[in-house]
């Protein structure tokens, strides 16, 4: 590519600003006065090196707005997890600008959209007038904009990237960037992408057939592409076509930016030499200050300090141990410790199955050891036998008074009882610490973690085992890889513990949410889990071929009412069939505006229609068969005869427990295939199964929230609290409500504590909108107190950012006082909720702990195996079961404390489905 001399340089300030930051962070660069001052100084520097390097350029820097933009609105979670900009940060920015106006650099900010989009603007508009573009950016998403007069430049690195530059670097040319980026997706920006598709899949994928667009003209070519996973790759993009069109349409950087101004009123730089002296001079950049005062060319200067910013390095100390008596050394360390961290690593996730490969610990920040039990790869050096490591440690990981901390610690929990030890003194989790604090704010897996709140980047899995089928398990991993990688996690474990603890510490409520709860909790979870639960394989087996035939009986349905054959699962056949041959009313259309076919699509054209309806029932049942009739009888495992699920503590915003493998949380309960899953739950001989649930645990909540008379009296009187809405909504007598006016208020209770409008109400009920505008203000008229709690926990959430549970959990809104009123109106109804929701997950995780204390000095023969949503599953011995569900229903009730009585009901059978 021939390109002009001087250049017009667009330079990205976002991009600049923070990575001069972060490259500057663990120098900790600051005045004598303490004012930060790294980040001020790298951007500097990079800005004069292109000044020296260009001298004949004209140079604009570019930096986003404050505020939303357009994707926002397109997209709520973009961007979302991002955490706040660091104090540190947000004090260097005025003075990085002042820095550019001096410099006599145009500084340009345009609201509504991001530093890219003024960019590609700005580079179109040079391209189509011959102009040469200089993009200097460390960015990926601006590769994209490359073409014949488009360049990038990364000036920390001082390397250019053409269009050519660009194939060798992504493996792909720049205008199937966008594809690259939308069907990967982006963690940074939280662009969705298509799951199951990485860097790997998506070059297969662009280099194999193309763009997006001709991907899904050409589904039935990507299985000849041979790589792995191609042949269940169509149905993987099919499926997730909506997730593609909006990552695509969020990584597509805008050219049409409206600008007050043009090109050729970018000048070339004037600096104000007496400004820049006293900004010099006020940060101590002293040899730019002599510069300035004596002239000197200070060129070389600046190439050495932008290039040894970056290259701080953190100071560490990790031990691999090998020899005895370097254990030795490390044990009374531990046994001195007020606090430790401590970590396994293992050969793989299953903790059923998992086999025991090392473990690690630190006492102090910078300070960790890896102890190697079980690499076994060809060469690994000799090893400290795996038992007598472990009978050492055995005392101190039993001991309640030697305290230790973990990340994701019940892990290490199951690992470790499989050997026989019972870890007991765990104080802290930072994963937990983490989902107490803010469990919106990130997710809570220790790279994340470690890089928001440390400002550093872990050593990854796949960094040192390889990625794919070629990926090590971590006993061959080399010890030289293994053992830093292993001693970074304990060590970064005890950081991020010093770091969330002195937030946590300034929060009462907080901690004790933590400390009463979480924690606790943590034991408890375990036990379940290694339980686990039997299930009836043949049972399961007979469903599924059943299932198996219906569905063929469902596709024929389809098939016949459509006219034609044609694939259930395929959006674009679906499309042609509801909205151009039936010509069914178009409710919702995808980013790219075509009709959509998503699930609330069909449920709304089913009240209508029967095709939809008929296609909604094929989708439930072959989710169900592929994700429970088929799957469970593979899950059983073989030591046991049981399942043995994964229960999730940080997972939902709320604070709800979530499950995996399988998850038991979503086994459908509102179908007869649905219950009949929970018949295959089954209780050993000699055993029944007792499920206890909280009965309308968060009407119940609302009712103590609100503090309305008449629900307080309601519950206090033990009422059936639908008719006794239903009398007073339809002005009857209790005695007088029929079932569909239950049914009625029903809906009522329950749809407004989870926001339901009039129209939705309406759709609900099928009666007239205002008709159920008039069924929701009779309601409020009877129960005044509930709307006013509405209003009161609307406008705190506005005001303070967050709502809280009883308990004083937080989940904060961050789109609470958002410009886009969809966004807005979905926060404001999770503000009203959410502190019900939250409350009801407090409720019966403080539940499961006092039953689990309760249980071992009781007198019943009794182990509970489950937990889902409001309901606590148990084995029971036959003949206890009868006095075992009035106690287990006492215990549960006296769980919490609230204005009106906790109500459980305890059922009882073979089977779960008969224990409901």
């Amino acid at each position: 590519m021939i390109q002009q001399a001087s250049p017009l340089i667009l330079v990205d300030g976002s991009s600049y600003l923070y990575r001069a930051f972060f490259a500057s962070q663990q120098a900790d660069l600051r005045t004598s006065d303490g004012v930060p001052s790294g980040a001020v100084r790298v951007v500097t520097s990079m800005l004069r090196s292109l000044i020296n390097q260009y001298p004949e350029s004209r140079i604009a820097v570019i930096f986003d707005a404050k505020g939303k933009t357009f994707r926002d609105e397109i997209f709520a979670e973009y961007k979302s997890h991002r955490p706040p900009m660091p104090d540190d940060l947000r004090l260097q920015i005025e003075p990085i600008h002042n820095i550019i106006r001096a410099m006599g650099l145009p500084l340009i900010v345009e609201d509504g959209v991001e530093a890219d989009d003024v960019i590609g603007t700005m580079a179109l508009q040079a391209t189509q007038q011959g102009c040469d573009i200089l993009i200097s950016t460390g960015d990926k998403d601006m590769a994209q904009l490359v073409n014949q007069h488009v360049t990038l430049i990364n000036t920390m690195t001082n390397t250019i990237l053409d269009a050519e530059g660009v194939k060798e670097k992504y493996g792909i040319h720049p205008h199937l960037i966008i594809d690259f980026l939308a069907l990967m997706g982006d963690k940074s920006d939280n662009i969705p992408g298509v799951p199951g598709v990485g860097e790997k899949t998506a070059l297969a994928l662009l280099q194999g057939i193309g763009g997006i667009s001709e991907l899904y003209e050409r589904l039935d070519d990507i299985a000849a592409l041979g790589f792995r996973g191609s042949k269940t790759m169509a149905k993987k993009l099919q499926d997730n076509r909506q997730a593609a069109e909006l990552s695509y349409l969020l990584a597509t950087i805008k050219t049409d930016v409206p600008l007050d101004f043009e090109l050729s009123d970018i000048k070339h730089p004037k600096q104000d030499k007496e400004k820049l002296l006293e900004l010099f001079s006020t940060y101590e950049f002293r040899s730019w200050v002599k510069e300035l005062e004596e002239g000197i060319d200070a060129v070389a200067e600046e190439k050495a300090a932008v290039a040894a910013m970056p290259d701080v390095p953190q100071s560490v100390n990790y031990q691999v141990i090998t020899e005895q008596a370097e254990l030795d050394r490390w044990l009374d360390k531990l046994k001195a410790a007020d606090l430790f961290a401590f970590d396994t690593e293992t050969d793989r996730l299953d903790y059923m199955e998992a086999e025991l490969v090392g473990v690690s610990f630190a006492v102090q920040a910078g300070e960790a050891a890896y102890v190697p039990l079980a690499h076994d790869y060809v060469g690994a050096p000799v090893q400290l036998d795996r038992n007598a490591v472990l009978a050492q440690l055995k005392p101190l990981l039993e001991s309640e008074t030697h305290q230790k901390v973990g990340q994701h610690i019940k892990f290490d929990m199951n690992v470790l009882a499989r050997y026989n030890i019972e870890l007991k003194g765990v104080a802290f989790d930072t994963m937990l610490e983490s989902y107490v604090l803010n469990s919106v704010a990130t997710r809570h897996d220790m790279d994340s973690l470690a890089q928001k709140y440390l400002g550093v980047k872990t050593v990854t899995f796949e960094e040192i085992a390889g990625k794919g089928k070629k990926q090590l398990t971590f006993n061959q991993v080399d010890l030289e890889q293994a053992g830093p990688y292993a001693a970074e996690d304990a060590d970064i474990t005890l950081r991020l513990h010093q770091a969330l603890n002195a937030r946590l510490s300034t929060e009462s409520s907080l901690t004790s949410v933590l400390e009463q709860i979480e924690i606790p909790l943590i034991p408890v979870l375990s036990k379940i889990e290694r339980h686990g639960a039997m299930v009836d394989a043949s049972l399961l087996g007979k469903q599924s071929i059943e299932i198996e035939q219906r569905l063929a009986e469902l596709e024929r349905e389809v098939h016949e009412l459509a006219g034609e054959v044609f694939n259930l699962a395929s959006p674009k056949q679906l499309q042609v069939i509801l909205f151009e041959k039936m010509q069914l009313p178009v409710r919702k259309k995808t980013p790219k505006g075509v009709p959509s076919t998503a699930e609330e699509v069909l449920q709304e054209l089913a009240l209508e229609y029967p095709l939809p309806k008929l296609l909604l029932e094929h989708r439930s049942l072959s989710k169900l068969k592929s994700t429970y009739t088929d799957k469970l009888p593979l899950m059983i495992n073989k030591r046991t005869g049981r399942i043995h699920t994964s229960y999730h503590q940080a997972i939902t915003a709320t604070g709800r427990l979530s499950s995996t493998d399988p998850n038991l949380q979503n086994i459908p309960v509102r179908t007869a295939e649905g219950r009949r899953i929970r018949h295959a739950f089954v209780a050993p001989e000699g055993y029944q199964l007792v499920a206890a649930d909280y009965s309308q645990i968060e009407l119940r909540i609302m009712a103590h929230l609100s503090g309305d008379k008449g629900l307080l009296k309601a519950f206090a009187l033990g009422e059936d609290i639908h008719k006794a809405t239903a009398a007073e909504v339809f002005n009857t007598e209790l005695s007088q409500v029929t079932a569909d006016q239950r049914r009625s208020a029903k809906a009522i209770n329950f749809g407004l504590i989870y926001g339901m409008s009039a129209f939705g109400l309406a759709k609900q009920l099928g009666i007239g909108r205002n008709e159920a505008k008039q069924y929701i203000e009779h309601y409020f008229a009877t129960y005044p107190g509930v709307q006013n709690y509405m209003e009161d926990i609307r406008e705190k959430a506005k005001s303070q950012g967050y709502v809280e549970t009883v308990y004083g959990r937080r989940l904060y809104l961050p789109a609470i006082n958002a410009s886009n009123a969809i966004q807005r109106q979905a926060a404001e109804r999770t503000a009203i909720n959410a502190p019900m929701q939250g409350t009801a997950a407090d409720i019966i995780k403080r539940a499961m702990i006092k039953v689990d204390q309760w249980l071992p000095g009781s007198a019943f023969d009794a182990c509970m195996i489950m937990q889902v949503h409001d309901e606590l599953v148990f084995e029971v011995r036959t003949e206890q079961v009868e006095e075992f569900k009035v106690r287990i229903s006492e215990q549960m009730q006296f769980a919490a404390e609230l204005d009106v009585p906790l109500i459980v009901e305890a059922g009882s059978g073979e089977n779960w489905e008969q224990a409901h």
